[in-house]
């Protein structure tokens, strides 16, 4: 039976299981470095067990880093009609991509 987890970082709560990859908010650590995250809730798959916290519960994720990179361009156009005002300008936001390994 596996369990699910949300999981708190970058300011967003995702909801985890594990063997998952997912994107979050840029971390400080290096490829292959392990990372904890506090848990606000744990729960068993089908949902007969679940451990909510007050904020936080006793139990950890644990996760492996796998890479760090930048996200695709977003491009944000302000415009106003018959005033000739316009302006571009574009973001790449930071990220680090992680495979979620024990909920414990």
């Amino acid at each position: 039976m596996s369990k699910i987890a949300v999981i708190k970082t970058g300011g967003k709560q995702y909801k985890v299981k594990e063997g998952q990859t997912l994107k979050i908010e840029r971390l400080d650590n290096k490829e292959g470095d392990k990372v904890k995250f506090e848990t606000l809730l744990v729960a068993s798959s089908d949902g007969n067990e679940m451990e909510l916290g007050q904020p936080f519960t006793k139990k950890q994720v644990e996760a492996e880093v796998i890479k760090e990179g930048k996200a695709d361009k977003v491009s944000v156009v302000k415009y106003k009609n018959k005033t000739r005002y316009l302006r571009n300008k574009g973001h790449r936001q930071y990220f680090t991509e992680v495979r979620i390994g024990v909920i414990a």
